[in-house]
């Protein structure tokens, strides 16, 4: 591993509060599940990105780290687990991201808005960011949770085109791009339209130049750029580190193309720093 991908593990006894509080609330959170390099710096800072319905992917996507199967049907409780979470973290910004729940008719979209209700029941003033699969390309669920009128609204391109037949076979560029498309159409006014994607797994400057122009044109603000880490020797495997003066490169091209805010450089996740990029597209 080269010496820019040195991981901050943050002060241990805060960290495993932190952990402590979300496994006594029964909750999951993307942050152990998908085994994020950022977890100790955020665990240490008292907060974590929430994973709604359950623990088990529908999907086996071949970069990421959570596991696949046959998952649980939706819990009742889950909402008001993750509420009481947030309000015990103290937080006034929340990430909801989720397992790909193929099997479920409405693809999950129920279990968002139930969960950003009750987060809003317990904390009134709260914001909320949510990352959406993509439904299947169903239009139906998108503007379910799109009504409940999140702050931001995010789903991920993860890709370039050429390599989303490997990297998540189960997905499709172009029908990512169609939800952000249609979910430009359908949320209320200021709600802030996100998306990211991983690098290091082949893609070229040109192909980067490409995937951001398009969801700039699918009408995203914001996007999220970092580097691909292979979880397990399952995994995909690693194409390329992607030195930092590098990603500073690709932030310049996102907003030549006509993004808002460009979040990139190695350890760049999609809740990375949400709350303060909401705030600052919310004030400009």
């Amino acid at each position: 591993m080269p010496a820019w991908l040195r991981v901050k593990t943050g002060k241990a006894s805060l960290t495993r509060k932190t952990r402590e509080l979300l496994r006594g609330c029964g909750v999951c959170t993307v942050c152990e599940e998908a085994h994020c390099p950022n977890i100790g710096e955020c665990y240490c800072s008292g907060t974590a990105t929430f994973m709604i319905l359950g623990e088990t992917c529908t999907r086996d996507c071949r970069f990421c780290a959570v596991k696949h199967g046959q998952p649980a049907p939706p819990d009742p409780e889950e909402p008001a687990r993750i509420a009481d979470a947030a309000a015990r973290l103290g937080l006034e910004f929340v990430v909801l991201t989720c397992v790909t729940r193929d099997d479920l008719p409405d693809g999950g979209a129920g279990q968002f808005v139930a969960t950003i209700e009750a987060l809003r029941e317990r904390i009134p003033a709260v914001g909320i960011e949510v990352l959406t699969s993509d439904f299947g390309g169903d239009l139906s669920p998108l503007r379910s949770v799109l009504r409940a009128e999140p702050t931001v609204y995010n789903h991920n391109v993860e890709t370039v085109r050429r390599l989303q037949p490997i990297v998540r076979p189960q997905a499709d560029y172009e029908r990512s791009l169609g939800i952000l498309r249609a979910a430009r159409g359908n949320v209320a006014p200021g709600t802030i339209i996100k998306s990211g994607l991983m690098v290091g797994l082949g893609e070229t400057p040109e192909e980067i130049a490409e995937t951001l122009g398009d969801i700039a044109e699918a009408g995203c603000s914001v996007v999220t750029i970092g580097q691909y880490l292979r979880p397990s020797p399952e995994h995909l495997p690693v194409a390329r580190y992607i030195p930092p003066e590098e990603f500073a490169e690709f932030e310049q091209m996102g907003l030549a193309r006509g993004l808002r805010r460009v979040l990139s450089g190695p350890f760049v996740r999609s809740s990375y720093h949400a709350a303060e990029t909401a705030a600052e597209l919310a004030g400009s």
